[in-house]
C-alpha cells in the first residue's frame, strides 16, 4: 500500500521485481540499490608498485641469467636455428599471456626464459660483429626506460584515451610494415628500412629505427597508466604478474631496436 506522500512512498519497500528494502529472513526481496563493482580484494591481497617492482626486477634477472647461459653454451653453428626457435615460441608464449592475461607466475617466468635465450643469442651475433654494441644498448635501453618514468610521473605526458588510441594505432602500422618489408626480402626486394642484402644501412634504415624506438619507448607511458589504474582499483597482487610481463615485452622491444640502430651508425 503505497502512501500520497512522496516522502514516505521513497521510505517504502516497494515490490520485489523492481528492488526494495530487504527484510530480514526474506528471500523475494533484494536491497537497493544494487551494487553495482564487483567484490572489494582483501587489502592485504591487492596489488602494490612494489608488487609490480620486484616482479619485474625478477623476471629482468630471469631473462639476464637465461640470455648468459644461451650465450655461453649454444655452439656458433646453431645459434641461428636458436634465434629462430626462441623467437618463434617466445611470440606464442607472449601472445597467450597478452590474450588469457595470464597471472601464472610460471608461464610468465616461462616467457622470460625463452626470451633470455633470443636476446641473448641475438645479443652474441651483434657483439661479435661489433665490439661492446650490447653494454651500450643496455645502457641505451634503461635510460630510455627511466626518462619515461620521470615524464609519466611528471605529467609531461599523459595516457589520455587519444594518446592510447594513435599510439596502438602507431604500434600495430609499425609491425604491419616490419612484416610486409620482411616477407618483400624474401623474395630479394629489399626497401631500405632494414638495410640491404649485406645488412648495409642508409638514412632510411636509421630514422625508420629512430622512429621504432620513440614508439617502444611512449608504450612505457601506457604500461604505467595500466599500473597505477590496477592499483586504484585494488587488483589482485598476482596481477602485478601481467604488469610486470608488459613492462619486460617494453623493455625487450627498446633494447633490440636500439642494438639494431647502435649497428647502423657503427657502419658510418
Amino acid at each position: 500500500m503505497r502512501s500520497s506522500n512522496p516522502v514516505l512512498n521513497r521510505l517504502t519497500p516497494v515490490e520485489p521485481e523492481r528492488g526494495g528494502y530487504a527484510a530480514p529472513g526474506d528471500p523475494s526481496r533484494v536491497p537497493y540499490p544494487q551494487p553495482a563493482y564487483p567484490p572489494v580484494v582483501q587489502a592485504e591481497d591487492r596489488m602494490t608498485i612494489d608488487d609490480v617492482v620486484v616482479r619485474t626486477v625478477g623476471l629482468l634477472v630471469v631473462l639476464g641469467i637465461a640470455g648468459a647461459a644461451a650465450w655461453v653454451m649454444v655452439p656458433d653453428e646453431l645459434v641461428g636455428v636458436g634465434v629462430t626457435g626462441a623467437a618463434i615460441i617466445g611470440l606464442v608464449v607472449g601472445l597467450i599471456i597478452a590474450i588469457a592475461r595470464v597471472t601464472n607466475p610460471v608461464v610468465v617466468l616461462a616467457y622470460a626464459v625463452i626470451q633470455g635465450v633470443f636476446v641473448g643469442l641475438i645479443s652474441k651475433i651483434f657483439e661479435t660483429a661489433y665490439a661492446g654494441i650490447v653494454v651500450q644498448a643496455v645502457v641505451g635501453t634503461f635510460g630510455v626506460f627511466l626518462i619515461m618514468a620521470v615524464l609519466y610521473k611528471f605529467r609531461v605526458i599523459r595516457a589520455t584515451p587519444r594518446f592510447t588510441k594513435v599510439l596502438i594505432g602507431a604500434m600495430f602500422g609499425i609491425l604491419a610494415v616490419m612484416l610486409v618489408n620482411w616477407i618483400l626480402s624474401l623474395f630479394g626486394v629489399y626497401t631500405g628500412l632494414r638495410g640491404d642484402a649485406e645488412g648495409n644501412a642508409g638514412w632510411v634504415a636509421i630514422v625508420f629505427s629512430l622512429v621504432v624506438i620513440v614508439v617502444a619507448a611512449l608504450s612505457f607511458i601506457v604500461d604505467f597508466d595500466q599500473i597505477e589504474q590496477a592499483i586504484r582499483a585494488g587488483a589482485p597482487a598476482k596481477t602485478a604478474w601481467t604488469c610486470a610481463f608488459g613492462l619486460l615485452v617494453g623493455l625487450i622491444w627498446v633494447y633490440l631496436e636500439i642494438l639494431r640502430l647502435l649497428s647502423y651508425l657503427r657502419q658510418r
